[in-house]
């Protein structure tokens, strides 16, 4: 296995998986012929739940890791109507 990181691991092709957190990250590589790409899931006690449902390129993955660790907060501001605006 090579690449690790503290919150995901990456898994190549022809490689196992010998250590793993519960609930931690890990992508998997796919065989060539099936397309290529990464199966990004999460490890548990005899499963491997996908996190994301289809195949996925490390930098798609990598981005959907960051969107989960830097979520974008909207502040929800209450404006009042302005009834001087025109219609056309």
């Amino acid at each position: 296995m090579a690449g690790s990181d503290s919150n995901y691991q990456v898994v190549y092709r022809g490689e196992t998986l010998t250590d793993y957190a519960p609930a931690g990250l890990v992508f998997f590589q796919r065989p060539k012929e099936n397309g290529g790409g990464f199966w990004l899931g999460r490890t548990y006690d005899g499963v491997f739940w996908l996190e994301i449902s289809a195949p996925v390129s490390l930098s798609q993955g990598l981005l959907y890791l960051q969107s989960l660790k830097n979520p974008v907060t909207v502040d929800p501001k209450s404006t009042e109507p302005d009834n001087n605006l025109p219609l056309f």
